[in-house]
Order: structure tokens, then C-alpha cells, then sequence
């Protein structure tokens, strides 16, 4: 069996560069949106012309465009997940999938084929990524306890409802129950299910759903919005968070910060190329979140900061600072994290470019060295260019 990791690493390069974690983000959430556009363009006109227009009854065509809007929604959730790396979100965008393509086949509307194609097309991008979305759901105590609760507040309100349905006016059925307590939790109150005036019993009973179901309600946004609120307090402070970091892919790493990395950082900034800046240097740190550089603090030979800066899914890795000792020992973690990475490393002094390549490092330049050929040519009239090519391509 052959599994997405493979696949991938079979693909060309260019292709590899476009299936990355972003574009599979993107890709579900175009699909959930044309979902959710399909469906209410379905839902207000009648044109027919899809391939099941004589075998699908008007009425399964029209649920299908209700439930297509349910499932767009539903999948914009999924996409979030999928932000954030989490692999229950990649097991649900890949269950959503197939039904809305059936949705859009079921709809049999001309509108509904552009959705089906792309959820089509979605299915091996997100199959080609698997190995993208491998963090596992860890929700909060906080969390829990309020999914637990707006879960059980339903309950009891269907239950109860349903149990109480003579002194109600409105209930018959366990949909009807669940109808009231819905409508009443979330405080909408239609009017057209309500409690006999003359049973204490079903009053009560609703004004308890109404408080339950508000404080529920209540807790469960806070507990979602809390941590949108820490997201958006990292990114005001400049630090990357999860959601961030878990949409790197194909970027350059630099391990370390020092005078000979400056340059270098300039230099990717300035070419637009996605890259991440791994140090231990708060003051360097702060300064680099000031001009709005991605930064991952930690010491760079560690193998927790590399794992959060994605050394795994990186494209090559830059290793220049002033220390050359440190600078061994961060090569070999990372070519230990990633093997297969292409890794550059700079020496500050020439005679450990040996000791940089022992160490795991595909390519050593000596800046001091390099520095001083080209100065000595640049003196005699000879042009190095073919020179600083053949470096940059080793």
C-alpha cells in the first residue's frame, strides 16, 4: 500500500511546492464556501439539468440544498481544524468530502457541477497532505465541561419536553422536544411551542431550559473564544502561534543569530521566500518580531524548537553565527531531526569547514576565506561570477 508520503515524495518538485499545508487549507475552504453558494443559489431557483435530474424527486433536491449549506458550514470547521494540523479535522474534511459531492450530484442543478469537481479534486490533495495533519485534539477541562454542558442541556430539555408534552402546547414528538429546547436555550422563542398557562410543572420546567441553556450557551463561546483571544494577543506580541507554525512548509530554516546571519535574513525578507528564524537571543528575537519576521525562541540545538519551527517539512536549512562550536552541534541535530535536508553552513574561521562537514553539513563556506579570494581577484580585473555561481549551486 502506498501512503501520501510516498506519493508526494514521488511527485516533481514544483508540484511538491504547490501541495503544501496552506494550499490544502485553502483548497476546503473554496470548496466549503462554494458548498454553502451553490446551495443557496439551488435554494432559490428551480433550474434542473443535472445527470440524476429524472431520477432525483423534487424533494430530495430541495433537502439537499439545505443540508449542502449544513455541510459547507460544517467544513469550514473542518478547514480550521485542518489549520491548525489537527488530524480528527483531516478525518472529517475527508468524510465531508464525498458528501458534497453526492449533495451537488444530488441537486441536479447546472450550479452544483463546479462543486462537484472540486470536491473531487480535493480528495487526493488532502490524501497527497496526510502526513501534514498529525496533531492529535486536546481540549481543555474548560473545554469539555462546556461541550458537556450544551450537550446536556439539550438532553434534558428534549427529555423533558417530551416527557411534559400534555402541558405543552406545540409537542407531540421527541423532534418537537428538541425543537422547544433548542429554540428556548438559544433564547429565540418563536412563540409556537409554549407551556399551558395552567401547569406550574411546565413553566418551571422552561424557565429552567432558558437558564440552562444560557449560561450553556454562554460558557461554550467563551471557552471557544478564549483561545482566538490568546491567538490574536501572540500575533500583537509577534510570536507565532500553533496555527501559524503548522501552515510552514518547503521554507527556509536559520538556526542561530549573529552578525553574519543579519545579511542572510535581509536577504530572504527582501525575496519574499517563507522562512523561519530559530534563537536563543531574546534581544535578536524582539528585534526581528519588530520587523514582523517570523521567530521561533529557543536554542537551536535543541530538537523542540526545530520540531516547532517544522524541520521536517522545511526546504533547506541555514546555519551562520559566530560560534562555530554551537553552530556543529545545531547541524547535527537538525541533520539527525531531517536527513534528507539540504543544510549550509558558514565557518567563521576556515580551518572547521572540515569539522561543519563531519558534523552533517551538505555545504561550508568560509566567508573569511571566500572574502579574501574575492578581494585578491577583484584587485587583479578578474570577474568571480562564474565563481559565486558555482558556489550558490553546490
Amino acid at each position: 500500500m502506498v501512503d501520501g508520503r510516498s506519493l508526494r515524495a514521488r511527485l516533481p518538485e514544483n508540484w511538491r511546492r504547490v501541495l503544501t499545508t496552506r494550499a490544502a487549507v485553502v483548497l476546503i475552504l473554496l470548496v466549503a464556501l462554494l458548498s454553502v453558494a451553490t446551495a443557496v443559489v439551488n435554494i432559490g431557483t428551480n433550474a434542473v439539468g443535472g445527470p440524476l435530474e429524472e431520477y432525483v424527486p423534487d424533494a430530495v433536491r430541495n433537502a439537499a440544498a439545505f443540508t449542502g449549506a449544513l455541510t459547507g458550514f460544517l467544513m469550514v470547521g473542518s478547514a480550521l481544524s485542518l489549520r491548525r494540523g489537527l488530524r480528527a479535522g483531516w478525518w472529517a474534511t475527508l468524510l465531508l468530502l464525498p458528501l458534497t459531492a453526492a449533495q451537488g450530484l444530488l441537486q441536479s442543478s447546472p450550479y452544483s457541477l463546479p462543486l462537484v469537481v472540486l470536491s473531487g479534486v480535493s480528495i487526493p490533495v488532502l490524501l497527497l497532505t496526510r502526513k501534514r495533519f498529525d496533531n492529535s485534539l486536546s481540549l481543555s477541562t474548560t473545554q469539555l465541561a462546556a461541550g458537556a454542558a450544551l450537550v446536556g442541556v439539550q438532553v434534558y430539555g428534549t427529555i423533558g419536553g417530551y416527557t411534559l408534552r400534555e402541558d405543552f402546547d406545540g409537542i407531540s414528538n421527541i423532534l418537537d422536544a428538541f425543537y422547544f429546547t433548542l429554540i428556548t436555550s438559544s433564547t429565540v422563542g418563536y412563540g409556537d411551542v409554549t407551556p399551558n398557562t395552567g401547569s406550574v410543572q411546565a413553566m418551571l420546567f422552561t424557565m429552567s431550559v432558558l437558564i440552562l441553556g444560557v449560561a450553556s450557551f454562554g460558557i461554550a463561546i467563551g471557552a471557544l473564544v478564549g483561545p482566538l483571544i490568546q491567538d490574536r494577543i501572540s500575533r500583537t506580541l509577534g510570536m507565532m502561534t500553533d496555527s501559524q507554525l503548522q501552515l510552514l512548509d518547503e521554507h527556509l530554516l536559520v538556526l542561530g543569530y549573529g552578525e553574519l546571519t543579519e545579511p542572510i535574513v535581509d536577504e530572504l525578507a527582501d525575496t519574499g521566500r517563507e522562512f523561519v528564524v530559530v534563537t536563543n537571543d531574546q534581544e535578536a528575537a524582539t528585534a526581528l518580531r519588530n520587523r514582523d519576521m517570523p521567530v521561533v525562541t529557543g536554542d537551536p540545538s535543541d530538537e523542540d524548537p526545530l520540531r516547532r519551527a517544522k524541520i521536517d517539512r522545511a526546504a533547506a536549512t541555514l546555519v551562520a553565527t559566530n560560534h562555530d562550536a554551537e553552530d556543529a552541534l545545531t547541524v547535527l541535530t537538525a541533520r539527525q531531526l531531517a536527513p534528507e535536508m539540504r543544510i549550509v553552513a558558514a565557518a567563521t574561521d576556515r580551518e572547521n569547514v572540515k569539522k561543519l562537514e563531519r558534523a552533517g553539513a551538505d555545504a561550508v563556506i568560509s566567508p573569511a576565506q571566500l572574502g579574501g579570494h574575492l578581494l585578491v581577484r577583484s584587485a587583479l580585473g578578474s570577474d568571480e561570477s562564474g565563481l559565486i555561481d558555482r558556489i550558490l549551486e553546490r
